[in-house]
């Protein structure tokens, strides 16, 4: 229902943000490195959201990188694993390391996670280790440590690129390997750089 929401944060409680946007007030669950960071009220922000729906509560969930909505997407394909169990997982781990614990079978350190016990920790190596690939997982860190050695809050050229081609419905690490490609040729516009992309694609 909701791609993502951007705007003001209004107020910060124990486990979402408020956000509001064009007069309306969503109350957005997020990690707790999202609440323990720099974010403060009166701050833009851009979630990726995944709106849950059960019989006896809706509620919005929200990420600031596409790429964490996708491992908690892939979390709750997992059965036993609910959106407040994603949600506590990606709070201590975070994404990269997540899926090297997948890949590695670390059991221990999944289970870290508040509510996460070995057995379902065990069940979510079991169910992802086929979707989650090694180089990917190399990438999207590599990728990331850069973003964050740059801490620019504006999206760059290849970040917007990124999110347009997953947009289009290609996989994050697919999208992102085809935008550096593209890159290393030498494009550095946006508009240039999703059409050199989408040839490595085709």
């Amino acid at each position: 229902m909701y791609a993502y929401i951007k705007g003001d944060i209004t107020a910060i409680e124990e486990e979402s943000l408020i956000i509001e946007n064009n007069g309306i007030g969503y109350r957005v669950t997020v990690p707790a490195s999202i609440l323990d960071g720099e974010l403060g009220i009166g701050d833009s922000v851009k979630v990726y959201t995944y709106f849950s729906v059960r019989e006896d509560a809706m509620q919005l969930f929200g990420f600031l990188s596409k790429d964490d909505l996708e491992m908690f997407r892939k979390l709750l394909g997992v059965s036993g694993v609910g959106p407040k169990a994603g949600v506590a997982i990606l709070s201590a781990l975070g994404a990269d390391t997540l899926r090297f614990a997948i890949l590695s079978d670390d059991a221990a350190t999944i289970s870290k996670a508040p509510g996460i016990g070995r057995k379902t920790a065990q069940k979510i190596i079991l169910e992802l280790k086929d979707k989650v690939d090694l180089m990917d997982a190399f990438e999207l860190k590599a990728a990331h440590t850069e973003e964050r050695k740059n801490g620019s809050d504006q999206e760059s050229p290849q970040s917007e690129a990124v999110l347009a081609l997953t947009a289009l419905g290609y996989p994050n690490a697919q999208a992102l390997k085809a935008v550096r490609a593209a890159s290393a040729q030498g494009f550095s516009d946006v508009e240039e750089l999703l059409k050199a992309a989408l040839k490595e694609l085709l």
